[in-house]
């Protein structure tokens, strides 16, 4: 079978069953992905230097040619040396070649080499290491440096990614027009994908990029509006915006904010469209989403429709289960609660009140989402920190109903600009101010000598009554001095909180034990709770009061900010004691940042700054699909480029249906990984 850019790995040439299964642990399946596998970095061949100039222990490039090769000899068994003999023309060298007879085999007796290897030996007789080379007639001096699995050498990919490359230009395509190349000072795609690999100079590395980075956010920009664009039909609940909540809020036992009036405006606003509402409510730990998001369920109760609630873990459902409740009964609502723990007999009364319509809000985990749950007429369906869920499991509770309205609630503060091009398929409806009354936590950066001090504080806060929290970056003892949170309980209990009822909590453990002790933690049975950032988005514990954070350097800004948040629930004055002996500038001026703000916003700017977007979200980046050669932080300026660029071909092409848009299309569902098709 002849292969074409988008056929099994295996066929092309060169590959074949036992490389294709290689590549495959790569997430490698065809030509296109393997050309889309790109360089971590390069190695410059042209800055070769004489044998002579080359110091022992050093990394160099040599210009060699091969004298003589020696017989292969098994110095024991499993270990095979290769040596050869090599010379640039006034010196001597010998190269070894360690347990791989292939590329032994690939030297040839009087060929010429450029070779890069770690130099050993003294003045008299040099020695290089396992050097990467290239022949000396090679044109293309800069070459890639690929990531790699066991059994895919460097050669194999260099020359399986040249076989790849020669594909395409036998199939050509290029997915911008010429007028948007020139707009904006684009390559061509198959120059671009060439130089990306082998390029002609640093220059050319640097063009390749540029227009292998623009592709990447062009495609993000354009799936988030397909997305958005998809969202757009019609709704079977277009609510009637006359309809009054005022009973609802004078009955509320507090005022609501400004910010959280201005929320619930825009959000009712949405529901009486005629489209879908999509929108983010986004606000900080403690600035009352569940209260609005309570508000949008009567006003849908009161337009006679149903609500539901997804949360990511059972005892976060049962919080909201519980608040909601609170809101809503004293007003006639029914609320009801389905988890996976449910018995199969509660589960089946629970599911006919959901299709009767006796369930007025249905709050539960993705329990909610399974087929046998069916509604009587879903129009406004609620998740919690969604970036907790696939996206196949929010599409899955917005198809319970005809077109439902969606509103996603996250506690994590984000930049505006970075929260539009995350949530690019969500409207954004922000709440920046906390509820009147509600006490700011105090925070302490300290270094390690004044951890027993922090400990005499955390004790009297226990002795009073309160709980704790202490927070560790990682699960198991390594080399470094972090502290692992396993063994710093056990010293913990031993020491510093010996007498007081401690348990461990991170995030190796099995759901339903993490479950368990965070609802003994709750209920008060446990005082402090050793943990890893597993409690970052969680239960609220009204008597926790007290937090430590050991090598806080660690975590970023918005992490520190958003663990924060666990304390100050309740009434009582909370405190916040972060423990680091990084004395560098960066770090002091970091948690100078923590110690003088509660604004998560303010903070998540800041944090954007000092750490950039792969840090800032950590591996899973709230959703996105994952981006091989762009940075979204980094490249700012690239990212506004390709947002005009996006508006541009769509207000022209809404939907990518034209024939000249079908190569773009086809690439931006291949990065969304056919999300945007369902």
């Amino acid at each position: 079978m002849a292969a074409n850019l988008f056929s099994e790995i295996e066929y092309l040439k060169g590959v074949g069953k036992t490389r294709g299964e290689k590549y495959r642990k790569l997430d490698i399946k065809s030509p296109y992905e393997l050309i889309y596998h790109i360089p971590r970095t390069y190695i410059d061949f042209r800055a070769h230097i004489p044998i002579a100039q080359a110091q022992p222990d050093e990394y160099c490039f040599l210009k060699l040619t091969i004298t003589k090769k020696l017989q292969p000899q098994a110095i024991r068994k499993g270990l095979v040396i290769c040596k050869a003999v090599a010379t640039d023309g006034t010196d001597n060298i010998i190269i070894n070649i360690f347990n791989n007879v292939y590329a032994f085999h690939a030297l040839s007796e009087g060929a010429g080499y450029y070779m890069y290897g770690k130099v050993t030996g003294g003045f008299t007789r040099k020695e290089i290491n396992s050097p990467v080379y290239i022949k000396d007639d090679e044109k293309v001096l800069i070459q890639p440096v690929y990531r790699l699995t066991q059994g895919l050498t460097a050669v194999m990919v260099r020359t399986n990614m040249q076989q790849a490359l020669n594909l395409m230009k036998s199939q050509p395509f290029e997915t911008l027009s010429e007028d948007i190349m020139e707009k904006y000072e684009l390559m061509p795609l198959m120059w671009s994908l060439e130089n990306i690999h082998f390029p002609e100079s640093d220059e050319a590395a640097g063009l390749a990029r540029e227009r292998l980075a623009f592709d990447e956010l062009l495609k993000l920009q354009l799936g988030m509006s397909l997305m958005k664009t998809r969202t757009r039909n019609s709704t079977a609940y277009q609510m009637d915006g006359k309809i009054s909540i005022s009973e609802f809020l004078d009955g509320l036992p507090f005022k609501m904010t400004d910010g959280q009036m201005k929320a619930l405006v825009e959000i009712i606003s949405d529901l009486c469209r005629n489209v879908p509402m999509n929108r983010l409510l986004q606000g900080d730990v403690g600035s009352g989403k569940t209260a609005v998001a309570a508000a949008a369920c009567y006003f849908a109760y009161k337009n006679g429709l149903q609500s539901a609630l997804m949360a990511p873990t059972e005892i976060l459902a049962m919080q909201h289960y519980k608040t909601l409740s609170e809101f809503l009964e004293p007003f006639g609502l029914k609320i009801c609660l389905l988890t996976g723990s449910a018995t199969a007999k509660n589960k089946k009364i629970i599911r006919e009140k959901i299709l009767s319509g006796e369930a007025d809000v249905i709050v539960g985990t993705h329990a909610i989402i399974q087929k046998d749950v069916e509604y009587k007429n879903l129009a406004l369906v609620i998740t919690d920190e969604q970036h907790r869920f696939g996206v196949n499991q929010r599409a899955a509770l917005a198809e319970k109903g005809d077109s439902p309205h969606k509103l996603v609630m996250s506690a994590t503060p984000i930049p505006r600009t970075l929260a539009l091009i995350i949530y690019g398929d969500l409207d954004i409806s922000a709440i920046t101010q906390l509820p009147k009354g509600r006490k700011p936590i105090k925070t302490y950066a300290v270094t390690g000598k004044m951890r027993h001090r922090a400990f005499n504080f955390v004790r009297d806060r226990l002795d009073e009554g309160r709980q704790a929290y202490v927070v560790c970056p990682m699960i198991e003892d390594s080399e470094s001095d972090l502290f692992a949170v396993k063994s710093y309980a056990e010293n913990a209990q031993k020491q510093d909180l010996k007498g007081y009822s401690t348990a461990l909590l991170h995030g190796k453990m099995k759901a339903n034990e993490k479950e368990k002790v965070m609802k003994k933690f709750r209920d008060g049975e446990i005082q402090v709770l050793i943990c890893t950032t597993v409690v970052e988005v969680g239960v609220d514990v009204p008597n926790a009061a007290v937090m430590v954070i050991e090598n806080a350097e660690r975590f970023g800004l918005s992490q520190l900010h958003q663990l924060r948040g666990r304390i100050g629930r309740g009434e009582f004055e909370s405190t916040c004691i972060l423990i680091t002996d990084n004395t560098t500038d960066e770090c002091i001026k970091r948690m100078k940042i923590m110690s003088s703000t509660a604004d998560g916003f303010k903070i998540s700017e800041e944090d954007l700054k000092l750490r950039g977007p792969g840090d800032f979200f950590g591996s899973a980046q709230h959703g996105l699909p994952p981006l091989k050669i762009a940075d979204i932080a980094c490249n700012t300026q690239l990212m506004k480029k390709a947002q005009m660029c996006a508006s541009e071909i769509l207000r022209d092409d809404p939907e990518l249906k034209k024939p000249e848009n079908h190569a773009l299309h086809m690439d931006t569902i291949r990065l969304f990984n056919k999300e945007i098709t369902g």
